[in-house]
Formats: C-alpha cells, sequence, structure tokens
C-alpha cells in the first residue's frame, strides 16, 4: 500500500518537519524512511505472503523517531490497521508522548492521533484505595483470615500517602498514573494500591467509573497510533492478543530498542516458586474455598463450583511435599554459590523421570483447581452485574489465588512436558539458601530463548512490524537478533549509520596494563592505581564496571581526592544520581559516576555532562547464569562454539552500548578508555574493536 496518495504523504510530512524546525535533510534519516515505507507497502498484499518485518539498526543521531513516524503512519492509516510503537522503558514512552510527537504535530508535518497506553500495573486502583483507607474491619467476618493478603495493615506514613493518591484521583488533579505523581513512590507502598488482570472486576467493578486505567483506555480505539511498552505488548499477547491493544492482525508495530525484545518476551515466559511458600498459598486456597461454602450468602452455584477445592488442595500439598524430597538430593552435592545460596541446573534440561512424573501430577491437580476457582469467579462476576457489592472483595481474593495457581501451573508444565525436538529447550533449575531446607527449595524454569513466542504471536501474526535500535547487529551482523527473536527469513535489514564524526570528535584509547581481567584482584589493583592518574577531577567522567565487586572494591582503593568526586550507583537512585551529577557539571565542578550495565544504555548525558568514558573490562556475561548456561549448553551440543557464537557477540553488543554514552550530540568530544588489554591480545578481540564505531585510536 505505497500508492502515489501515501508516498505524497510520507514526502509532504518529511519536508514539512524538516522546514518547521529550520533542518536539513539527513542521508540516514531518508535512508530509513524508505527502508521501513518500502516494507511496510506490502502490508496487507495477499501476494507477498508473511506479513513484512523490517529491521534497522539507525545509529545515534538518525533521528528514527522521525523517521519510523512519517513513514509508518500515514501506512498505517491507509490500511485502516492501528500503528502501535512500543518501548523498552517507560521513560522513552514518556519522551515520544509528551515531546517526539507533539513536537511531530506542532510542526504541521503530520496530522494524526495518538494516545499513551500503559499496563494495568502503572495505575493505581481506586476500588484498592478505599479498601487500604477503610481497612479490613469492613470485610465480612469469614474473610478476616485473609484479608491481609487483599488489605494489609496501613501505618500513618502510608495512611497519609493513600489518602493523598486517593484525594487526587477523586478530585481529578492525577489521573492515577504512577509516573506521574510528582515524588516517587516505592514499590512496596505501589504494590499495595495497584491491581492485576486476575483481580480486577473490570467494569462490573462499582469503582469503574472512577478507574485510571480504564479511563485512559478510553481513547485507545479512537485514535491513529499507540505508544505502548514492550512489556504490554507482550503481557497482551499473553492474554491472546486484543486484550488490552489491538489485536496483531490490525496492528502494524514499531518495536523501538528492540534489542531488549527478546529478554523481555523471555521473561514472559519465566517462572519460579519456592516449595513452602507454594504449599501456603495452597493452604490459603482451600481456606477461603471452605469460609465461601459455608458462608450463607454464597449461592448454591458457587458452592458447587468450590466443591472440589479442598480435595484438590490437599492432593496438590501433598505432590509438593514429594517434589521437594525429590529435588532435595540434587541440591546437597551442588557447591554453595552466590551469597550462600546453592543452585543446580538440570542438564540440557532434562528431568528425571520420578521428578516429571510428580511435575505431572501436579500440573494436572493446578489445572483442575485453577478451572474450580475459575467457575467460581465467573459466579461472582455474575453477581456483581446483578448489584451484588458483598461479592467484590471476594472476587479480588479469588483473583489473587487464581494469579497464583496459573503462575505455578505454567511453572510445573515447564517441568512436566519434554522440550520438542530439535528446538532450544527450558533452562530448569533449582537453588536454596545455605540452610538447604526442604521448604526453602526455589523450583524455576525459563527458556533460553523467546523466538517460537515471537514467531508465532508476533511475526506471523502482525499487519507488518519494524524493529529498531542504535544497537541491533553485533559483530557486524544480524544475526544474534534474527536467533533470540525467531525473525522470519524474508525480514528486511538495514543499517544506517551515525551522522556523527568520530574521527574527528572522540577517541578510543586502550593504555598498556599489566594485570589481565582473568586475574581480578590484580586488575581491580591496577584499575584503581589507572583512575587516580588518569581522571580528570575537573571534568565530568562515567566509569562503568561489568560486576559490582570490582566496583566497590576499587571505589575503597582510589584516593581520597578521588573518591570525593564518586557518586557510586549504590549510594542514589538512578534518577538522584544523574540530578547530583549534572547540578555539578553545571556549578563548575568535577564529577565521576561510578555505575553497572544500567549505566552503559539509556542514559542521556550530551556536552560537557560526560566528556570520558572509562570502561572497567569487556561486558562478558556471568557464565554460571542458569539460563544463559544452558543456551551455551545447547549450542555446544549441536557442534557450535557458545564462547564465540554468544559470549563474544553480546560482549561487544554491550561494549557498543556502553561505548554510545559519549557522544550524544554532534557537537559533543571526549574519549573512551577500555582497561582491558583483551581487546589486543586475544584472537577475539579484534572482532570487538572493529564492531565500535570508527572513534580514533590510541592503542599503547
Amino acid at each position: 500500500m505505497l500508492n502515489d496518495v501515501v508516498k505524497q504523504t510520507i514526502q509532504g510530512a518529511y519536508s514539512n518537519w524538516l522546514a518547521a524546525r529550520g533542518l536539513k535533510p539527513r542521508a540516514g534519516q531518508r535512508s530509513m524512511i524508505a527502508h521501513v515505507a518500502n516494507a511496510l507497502a506490502r502490508s496487507g498484499d495477499p501476494e507477498s505472503g508473511a506479513p513484512p518485518i523490517c529491521v534497522v539498526e539507525a545509529g545515534t543521531g538518525t533521528g528514527k523517531t522521525i523517521a519510523y513516524a512519517v513513514a509508518a503512519i500515514p501506512i498505517a492509516r491507509a490500511l485502516g490497521k492501528k500503528l502501535v510503537v512500543s518501548t523498552a522503558t517507560v521513560a522513552l514512552q514518556e519522551q515520544l508522548a509528551y515531546r517526539d510527537f507533539p513536537d511531530l504535530q506542532a510542526a504541521g508535518a503530520l496530522d494524526f492521533s495518538f494516545a499513551l497506553a500503559k499496563g494495568r500495573g502503572r495505575y493505581a486502583c481506586t476500588a484498592r484505595l478505599d479498601s487500604l483507607l477503610r481497612g479490613a474491619h469492613d470485610a465480612d467476618e469469614s474473610q478476616l483470615a485473609l484479608m491481609d493478603e487483599l488489605v494489609p495493615a496501613v501505618n500513618a506514613e502510608a495512611r497519609s500517602l493513600f489518602q493523598a493518591l486517593y484525594g487526587a484521583v477523586s478530585d481529578g488533579s492525577w489521573a492515577g498514573d504512577r509516573d506521574s505523581w510528582p515524588d516517587a513512590l516505592p514499590d512496596g507502598r505501589w504494590a499495595m494500591v495497584t491491581t492485576d488482570h486476575h483481580q480486577c472486576s473490570g467494569r462490573r467493578c462499582s469503582y469503574v467509573a472512577q478507574c485510571p486505567f480504564f479511563s485512559a483506555r478510553e481513547g485507545l480505539d479512537s485514535v491513529d497510533c499507540i505508544v505502548a511498552n514492550h512489556d504490554l505488548v507482550l503481557a497482551d499477547i499473553a492474554l491472546g492478543g486484543g486484550a488490552v491493544l489491538p489485536a496483531p492482525e490490525d496492528t502494524i508495530y514499531v518495536f523501538d530498542e528492540a534489542h531488549h525484545l527478546p529478554d523481555k518476551a523471555r521473561n514472559q515466559l519465566s517462572f519460579h516458586a519456592r516449595i513452602g511458600l507454594a504449599r501456603e498459598h495452597i493452604a490459603e486456597c482451600r481456606r477461603l474455598a471452605g469460609e465461601l461454602i459455608a458462608e450463607p450468602r454464597s449461592s448454591d452455584t458457587l458452592r458447587r463450583r468450590l466443591s472440589e477445592v479442598p480435595g484438590l488442595g490437599e492432593e496438590i500439598d501433598l505432590a509438593l511435599g514429594s517434589a521437594g524430597a525429590l529435588l532435595q538430593p540434587l541440591l546437597v552435592a551442588a557447591p554453595v554459590a552466590r551469597s550462600g545460596v546453592t543452585e543446580y541446573r538440570l542438564p540440557h534440561g532434562r528431568v528425571p523421570a520420578e521428578i516429571a512424573g510428580v511435575a505431572a501430577v501436579l500440573h494436572n491437580a493446578l489445572a483442575k483447581l485453577g478451572g474450580a476457582l475459575g467457575g467460581a469467579e465467573e459466579e461472582l462476576a455474575r453477581q456483581l452485574e446483578l448489584g451484588g457489592a458483598a461479592a467484590q472483595s471476594r472476587y479480588a481474593l479469588l483473583g489473587l489465588m487464581i494469579g497464583r495457581i496459573e503462575r505455578l501451573l505454567s511453572l510445573w508444565r515447564a517441568w512436566a512436558e519434554p522440550d520438542r525436538a530439535g528446538e532450544p529447550p527450558q533452562a530448569r533449575w533449582i537453588r536454596t539458601s545455605e540452610q538447604r531446607a526442604l521448604e526453602d527449595i526455589e523450583v524455576a524454569a525459563a527458556p533460553v530463548l523467546a523466538a517460537n513466542l515471537l514467531r508465532e504471536s508476533i511475526w506471523e501474526r502482525a499487519c507488518g512490524a519494524v524493529l529498531t535500535s542504535a544497537t541491533l547487529t553485533a559483530l557486524g551482523s544480524f544475526d544474534r537478533i534474527i536467533l533470540r527473536a525467531g525473525l522470519p527469513d524474508d525480514s528486511v535489514f538495514a543499517t544506517v549509520p551515525s551522522p556523527f564524526d568520530y574521527q574527528g570528535r572522540a577517541c578510543l584509547a586502550v593504555p598498556r596494563l599489566a594485570a589481565d581481567p582473568g586475574d581480578p584482584l590484580a586488575h581491580t589493583r591496577e584499575v584503581g592505581s589507572w583512575l587516580d592518574a588518569n581522571l580528570d577531577l575537573a571534568e565530568a567522567s562515567l566509569v562503568l564496571f561489568a560486576s559490582r565487586k570490582q566496583m566497590r572494591d576499587v571505589y575503597d582503593r582510589v584516593c581520597l581526592a578521588l573518591r570525593d568526586r564518586i557518586l557510586l550507583q549504590d549510594h542514589f537512585t538512578k534518577q538522584e544520581l544523574l540530578r547530583l551529577h549534572r547540578e555539578r557539571v553545571e556549578a563548575g565542578a568535577g564529577s565521576v559516576i561510578f555505575g553497572l550495565a544500567s549505566f552503559a544504555e539509556g542514559i542521556d548525558l550530551p556536552g560537557g555532562y560526560c566528556m570520558h568514558v572509562v570502561i572497567a573490562k569487556l561486558p562478558f556475561a556471568v557464565p554460571d547464569e542458569p539460563v544463559e548456561a544452558a543456551l551455551a549448553e545447547w549450542v555446544e551440543s549441536r557442534g557450535g562454539n557458545p564462547f564465540m557464537e554468544i559470549s563474544v557477540p553480546d560482549a561487544a553488543l554491550r561494549l557498543v552500548q556502553a561505548s554510545g554514552r559519549l557522544l550524544r550530540t554532534e557537537e559533543d568530544t571526549g574519549r573512551i578508555t577500555l582497561l582491558d588489554r583483551r581487546v589486543i591480545t586475544r584472537a577475539y578481540g579484534r572482532k570487538i574493536l572493529d564492531s565500535l564505531p570508527p572513534f580514533r585510536r590510541e592503542v599503547a
């Protein structure tokens, strides 16, 4: 669907944007517009076969937001489809919604409408707030034993906060969005005032007219473009698609920060549970069912649907005990690992037959229990529709239980069902604290790759999709994102270089060091000594570490003059640390940030806010992390080299991201120092070095 009218709309939108901003066309931006438009032109064409997928790595400074917006919005409108732009972070999501898209509208470049979409978990629940302020004393007497789960005790400080939140929602001064509250809301407090799709009674709720989530959803059907995030898109897909966002078949997706999508998808399919806590939750289900069966106001239908719960709960409790007893010996021989935690990963993810048998029993019984609770929930929903206000709290309690049962069901299904032949396996592992008690055993499962989920749920169903980021290639190839995201063979791949003058404005230095990172103690000593001797305390620097231990050890070793200028990641929230850093620089003082991986991407410190990026060592992943270890094992079983196929490309990608913290605008200058000689001394080092932008190099 790239007829003359659509072409003229795209060309006119870009010309109007440039004129309004007083800018000249950028070659990279024009190239990206063409790639996106030509790929999406196949959308809706029955002769083109599979939905078009366009993958564009756009270097920093390309202006990719404008490029994909002016190309994709006109095509989506011409096809009668919704454009869903998805980001990895709420911060970028809000940047698009509150800055980039309004700027595009204000420039008169493109006539379109958009709305911001977030998941339930980003909004306060008015019913929860009211319950918290009223307290459990208003609950039915039969539910008091369980109400602490739903309405925890509220101290004076929390009550004051909840009153402020409730008042702001009620008078319309706050939309109920966590991200728009003027102060930071601690996770623990926020968890008390939000809800999920299991506990939410939807349009049956007596507070629906004052519901922040449903108020925010109302505008989604009428806009051209929805600004979402990866977690919300994946959560909607998990519900079948079309639950919160439009169905994939009615959608053209743009995944910005697309390099995060595979890991986000894998997290959606990752499950874990402690044996002891699971048994407690099953006991609570049995207790709730017993109380609802005994309650005089319960309908015969509700009693009938809950009648199996006590027996199923007993069966599950016994099976959980058996599972713990079978798993415990596996931990006895396992070495004590991080922080006193003992961990054992099943080789190749293969579950011993006896354990798989118990897992199958658990899966079947949990499926029946979930069905019984779901039937009871349907009956309570019917009562809510008939105006039964007393059913509100019971519905939320059942929803809480159903959510727990579904997570347990998914976990034990992953342990009961064998992996599909020829496909990447599940990583399956157990861990426990140093006490190694049966009740403390945590059981976990996660796919080593989420390629199947993305391929079957998005790439094969969507009207079309665009994936873009500054870091989609690794070692000059798209192979990494193809493997992890399950991208189709006929996807369109393009690389748009950055307009930055890397040679003229930045230098990459690899100084001569005696210590190799393979000797952590000696390397840490040398990093500290190098920083003492070479960091300019009058300028702004960012020092990035691959491990928290080395970051802390170097901080303890450096001289006092340097330590006084350091803002250590562990000492502040990210937002507070960046604020303090900017204030120091604006006051004319030097400032040094010590940070880990979260500071290697997604932070913007242009100009004088960052003149020097120091990278302590190559950012290789921890090799014994269960999922990565299982992936390496799978690659090796297929005759591959996991170090060269996984570890080196991953490290190269992270190094590109870290080095990207230096130049944020075309006027920026500065230097990058890598304190790891392996890029010179190892055979793989040259590949990693050559994958970086073309900085001027100084190699000692």
